[in-house]
């Protein structure tokens, strides 16, 4: 098989690493001097400096590179998806498999990334979602890592979990797409609520409460938009949460971090290299709030930090004094 990675990213770079122990791969960058640096150092100096790109990797910004693959699997921020993926709207392929590694939604359209996928390219061929606890760092050196590959195709998440599977990294297929989407969204959001209590030196009982109750917020909102209860506690769900909320790697618990330091949105965009997903995914969350009636309170604190300029210590005594209520609701 030939797979084309769209999108020189961490998570990007590290899809390619591992799919190139068993296939030719292409990765696309937009930009011919990323294209160029990746190639001439055989490392994403950049976004995942330390993981060595293997030779049969073929690094460019040429779009026509990638035509005639099987396989095209995109890993760029949500807020550039939809531009990246027009870019090759006119080569579609019959038979050719869409991938989306993107966890977020498009704002304001509330759209989620398999469906962008498929109203750019909808005669390319069947879509599958990868998602799961998956930092690109330990990915590209091979630690083992499980994710989901989700699709309404069977035959389709099974070649996308054939096609990256191997001693270090299992993919196990799921056919709740929108369940793995959200939970793949909303779990950044909790992330830096996460990086908030750090910041302002809270424990761990604090943190598995976050935690536990950040689940319940993302399941409460899955359900309401369709998605299946096992979602939850599988990879895409709780696996993915963890992760996000407990890792040093984690941009989102850096940009609570940063938040709890007194450090505004702006200041905190600009200091960092790669995209914190949850900074637009929040927007998104308040809205269904809104419009679907459920209470997301972690979201709604995490935006009024974020976009209100809203004290950290206050959001957090809002949510430890709001109503008191059964778990179970």
């Amino acid at each position: 098989m030939k797979i084309s990675v769209i999108g020189a990213g961490g998570w990007g770079t590290a899809l390619a690493i591992r799919a190139s122990k068993r296939h030719d791969v292409v990765l696309w960058s937009y930009s011919g001097a990323e294209a160029e640096s990746i190639r001439s150092a055989r490392e994403n100096t950049d976004y995942l400096p330390g993981a060595p790109i293997p030779d049969n990797i073929f690094i460019t910004s040429d779009r026509t590179a990638v035509k005639e693959s099987d396989m095209w699997l995109f890993a760029v921020p949500s807020h550039f998806f939809r531009s990246t993926v027009r870019l090759f709207s006119g080569m579609p392929r019959a038979g050719r498999i869409l991938v989306s590694a993107t966890k977020g939604f498009e704002f304001p359209s509330e759209k989620r990334m398999s469906t962008v996928l498929a109203e750019e390219l909808s005669g390319g061929g069947s879509i599958t979602v990868i998602s799961g606890p998956s930092h690109a760092e330990e990915v590209a050196h091979g630690q083992p890592t499980g994710i989901a590959a989700a699709s309404g195709d069977e035959a389709c998440a099974r070649a996308v979990q054939e096609a990256f599977s191997d001693e270090t990294f299992r993919l196990y297929t799921n056919d709740d797409v929108l369940g793995v989407e959200v939970c793949g969204a909303v779990k950044n959001v909790i992330a830096i609520a996460a990086g908030v209590l750090r910041g302002l030196g809270f424990g761990d009982n604090t943190m598995a409460a976050l935690i536990t109750r950040g689940l319940a917020e993302i399941r409460r909102l899955g359900l309401a938009l369709g998605a299946k209860e096992a979602t939850f506690s599988g990879l895409a769900g709780m696996g993915d949460l963890v992760v996000t909320c407990t890792s040093k790697h984690s941009r989102n618990g850096r940009t609570g971090e940063l938040l709890a330091a007194g450090k505004t949105m702006e200041q905190i965009t600009g200091s960092m290299k790669m995209v914190a997903e949850g900074v637009e995914t929040v927007k998104t969350a308040v809205k269904f709030e809104e419009e679907l009636g459920i209470p997301m309170p972690i979201s709604r604190a995490v935006f009024q930090m974020l976009y209100k300029q809203s004290d950290p210590l206050k959001e957090l005594s809002s949510l430890m004094t709001r109503p008191l209520k059964s778990e179970t609701i």
